[in-house]
């Protein structure tokens, strides 16, 4: 009974070197303390030594590539309409009135400067061309008769003189001779003269039958024929409207242009040189790069309005006179943008590709990756790219040689 009691109290007794439930609590959120701790540490350094790097970025200034289209949308201060004109147009009509033998041209044929259009009657210029060509043989067989009279009456002079110093003739024979001589030289003159005139009438002549051919003034297409053979022709208008007065009209079409008309109130938006978005009424998806040319300094006092003269940047075939088209003045900023054209690649700007014109760097993530591309036509300040770079790819722009260096060496770029 004793050993029992004595038990029960061994079991009262405090172990102090037991570890407590206590202290056991509290050790495990110091432990978890103090590892977000050093997480935390480790993830300043790394934010620290990333900053500190940043000075060897490269800075470089970039750009997206777009899709061949249009300008952004809201880029333009002015919208008018307006009309493509010829500045190089023509009705071909011949020099002289004539009937028309000959037609060798049709309507929406090319043509070149000196091609033969038409041919006019010339029977008759070719009959003058022949009596002149006659009359200039004439005199040239005159002047030889007359030359050998001259060998003549000069031998008769020097014979006369022969006896007149052994006093065998007489001084009337002599100066009769002398006179002789003088006559034959100034007939010589005359007929010279006749004969220059002579030429000069059968240089007439055949221009008049050169006439009779008509001929393209300048390279361009016919876009209408006038007259028929059988028809008489004349440069100037007859009554009735029985004779024609061209043969076709020509128009060169590198020198199409369109004109608008802009309201007064608003021609201090434009100004020369600024970047104008052109859209054909036949084609409203087909988009023309153009600039204006100037701004012609005078009203018109009925509608208010002033002509403006803007050039095309680009040549189409399906551009023609006379066509109605809406214009677009842009701003600055979006001049590159407004060069884009329909078409197949995308648009970049022409200070993004290499001098040799075979490279871009495209720029993914921090780095940038040089890639081969292949050219197409120019619009402006940007290139048409036809294949190697995306739509939507961003690429380095201004690049000069130490940037092509430090990009293809594999350098880190930050963009501006």
């Amino acid at each position: 009974m004793a050993m029992d009691k004595k038990a029960l109290l061994n079991e009262l007794k405090i172990d102090r070197n037991a570890p407590s439930a206590a202290s056991t609590v509290l050790k495990r959120p110091l432990r978890w303390f103090l590892m977000v701790a050093l997480l935390g540490g480790v993830g300043f350094v790394a934010w620290f030594v990333d900053l500190s790097g940043d000075d060897a970025l490269l800075s470089v200034k970039t750009a997206v590539a777009r899709a061949a289209g249009g300008a952004a949308a809201g880029s333009s201060v002015l919208d008018a309409t307006g009309y493509v004109i010829a500045r190089r147009q023509a009705t071909v009509s011949a020099k002289v009135t004539g009937k028309v033998i000959e037609v060798y041209i049709e309507e929406g044929m090319a043509v070149e400067r000196g091609d033969l259009l038409a041919r006019l009657d010339d029977s008759i210029p070719r009959a003058q061309l022949a009596l002149a060509e006659s009359q200039l043989l004439a005199a040239r067989a005159g002047l030889d008769e007359l030359d050998v009279e001259r060998r003549q009456v000069q031998l008769d002079l020097d014979r006369t003189e022969g006896l007149a110093r052994r006093n065998l003739a007489s001084q009337a024979d002599l100066d009769r001779d002398r006179l002789d001589v003088e006559a034959l030289i100034a007939r010589l003159e005359r007929t010279r003269r006749d004969i220059a005139v002579a030429e000069q009438s059968v240089a007439v002549q055949r221009q008049r039958v050169a006439d009779m051919e008509i001929r393209a003034p300048f390279a361009g297409v016919v876009i209408a024929k006038s007259a028929q053979p059988g028809e008489m022709i004349s440069p100037l208008s007859a009554g009735g409207g029985f004779t024609r007065t061209g043969i076709c009209t020509i128009v060169d079409m590198a020198s199409l242009e369109v004109e608008v008309d802009v309201n007064e109130a608003y021609i201090n938006r434009v100004r020369a040189r600024q970047p104008v978005q052109v859209t054909l009424n036949a084609y409203p998806d087909y988009s023309i790069p153009a600039e204006v040319i100037a701004i012609i300094p005078a009203a018109d006092r009925n509608k208010a309005t002033v002509r403006v003269r803007i050039a095309l940047l680009e040549r189409d075939g399906r551009v023609l006179p006379d066509m109605g088209v809406r214009v677009a003045f842009l701003e600055e900023a979006f001049a590159e943008d407004a060069s884009a054209v329909d078409g197949p690649g995308v648009m970049l700007p022409a200070n993004s590709i290499t001098e040799d014109g075979r490279y871009v760097f495209v720029v993914s993530g921090d780095r940038a990756e040089r890639r081969a591309v292949v050219l197409g036509d120019r619009q402006g300040a940007r290139i048409r790219v036809l294949s190697g770079v995306e739509q939507g790819e961003r690429v380095v722009l201004e690049l000069s040689e130490d940037l092509m260096v430090a990009l293809a060496g594999g350098g880190r770029v930050r963009l501006e």
